[in-house]
């Protein structure tokens, strides 16, 4: 059987000194096909092509035809063992690795030991890019420019739980491990055995919509790299994404009064984190949006931004309150803020605004639900300040579809997970309603005349 490999001069390649190489042209597929380089040069006139070697019509001056052929001869066997090794052990790319391979001065016993070698490092890096950790790592690069810095972290956090839970169980995570026995382990672990970082006391256990949001982008991400043919389908029908409605407080507008009035004078280094708060509350903006605000997104009255997270724009008018903030506090400079230094003295600012009213709350763990008490206060984050806004332009009356225009909300399914209203305030919104449209009036009118028939 001919291998597909032969001399060539190719009179396209003529060199400066008239001279053109002599390769050794492998064709590896129908289409594909590589040059070796002999480093043997003559003027392309004394190349027989018929028979593919140096014509004994050479000019001495060029060499001894006679020498060269012979050398083209031994460097030809040299490519020739490539090829047949590469072809033996099946090498996954022919003709990148007799070209990386081949060298006029290679020494043919070198040949199997090179193939062996070249064939393993092959093995070892297509391994290591089918390590999950090294693809998270790449799925997280694709994602820098499309998504927000805190889902960037979410996918960080992802990285660091499934590590955690590699260590904690001593077995290293696969692709191929990844069954429905691994999600029933791993939802367990984060739910008991998962220990926070960065915490002054041991705690153990996440929180179920924090397991669901884990799961959510592992599904994610899993998809993504089999989209891209990088590794098998794996089922994941089971996969569930475990949630709950979560708890969390709005401020009424009576509250975020009360903070705005609050007297700080004996804390001065709190009055921008109050004031930005109340802004927020005004405006709806989560906080990777109002800590990132300039001077020029002011213009008529309104905020002009575009939201972080969504990638979209919104237009936002101002109350007279939230353009004096702006104008006063912050139209030449923002402060430079981090979510837990803003989370910590908000907190301070609501004690110190008297919003103490107990607070009970609770979440799912496994099969129990904790419960929480604590003054409302300490309950207040940066993102209270959105649900805020959207509860009370909500029970204002304000038309959802306006609200979500401000808030960036795309769909309404998403935007009434916002909205944090008691059971009794959900009643009394019905009552004033009622009272708007007469009903009251209609049903009282009917029973007063079936008193009268009686």
């Amino acid at each position: 059987m001919l291998l597909p490999i032969k001399l060539i001069c190719p009179p396209g390649k003529q060199r400066a000194d008239g001279t053109s190489t002599v390769f050794i042209q492998y064709c590896y597929s129908a289409t594909k096909r590589t040059l070796l380089n002999t480093e043997i040069a003559i003027p392309v006139a004394y190349w027989n092509k018929k028979q593919r070697c140096i014509s004994e019509k050479l000019p001495a001056a060029f060499g001894h035809y006679e020498r060269l052929n012979e050398e083209l001869k031994r460097q030809f066997r040299i490519a020739e063992d490539l090829v047949t090794h590469s072809n033996k052990n099946d090498f996954p790319n022919k003709g990148a690795f007799v070209k990386k391979t081949f060298s006029p001065t290679l020494d043919i016993t070198t040949i199997v030991g090179q193939v062996e070698q070249a064939i393993q490092q092959e093995i070892k890096e297509k391994k290591a890019k089918l390590d999950i950790y090294y693809q998270l790592d790449e799925y997280i690069k694709s994602k820098q420019r499309k998504v927000s810095k805190a889902t960037l972290t979410v996918y960080g956090n992802v990285k660091s739980h499934l590590l955690a839970f590699e260590q904690y169980r001593k077995q290293k995570i696969t692709f191929e491990s990844l069954d429905f026995s691994f999600y029933e382990d791993f939802v367990d672990y984060l739910t008991f055995e998962h220990i926070h970082l960065r915490r002054q006391m041991v705690l153990t256990g996440l929180k179920l919509n924090t397991i669901g949001k884990t799961i959510k982008h592992l599904r994610g991400f899993i998809k993504d790299r089999v989209k891209r043919k990088i590794i098998a389908s794996i089922d994941m029908t089971d996969f569930k994404i475990p949630e709950e409605e979560s708890d969390a407080i709005y401020l009424t507008h009576e509250e975020i009064a009360a903070l705005y009035q609050t007297d700080l004078s004996a804390h001065p280094h709190l009055l921008e984190y109050r004031d930005l708060f109340v802004l927020a509350c005004l405006t709806g903006f989560r906080f990777s949006d109002f800590s990132t605000l300039k001077p020029e997104d002011l213009q008529r009255d309104m905020l002009y931004k575009k939201q972080e997270k969504s990638d979209h724009w919104v237009i936002i008018p101002l109350r007279e309150e939230a353009k004096l903030i702006f104008t006063r506090q912050f139209r030449d400079r923002i402060p430079v803020l981090t979510n837990p230094e803003f989370n910590r003295h908000i907190k301070t600012i609501g004690m110190l605004a008297g919003i103490t009213r107990l607070i009970k709350f609770s979440y799912k763990k496994g099969n129990q639900n904790v419960v929480v008490t604590k003054p409302k206060y300490d309950w207040i984050t940066s993102h209270t300040a959105r649900r805020s806004f959207c509860t009370n332009e909500f029970l204002a009356g304000t038309p959802v579809e306006l609200i979500m225009k401000i808030s960036g909300h795309k769909r309404t399914k998403d935007f009434y997970k916002y909205i944090r209203i008691s059971p009794e305030e959900a009643a009394n919104k019905i009552k004033e309603l009622w009272l708007a449209r007469d009903d009251m009036k209609l049903i009282k009118e009917s029973i007063v005349k079936l008193d009268i028939a009686v």
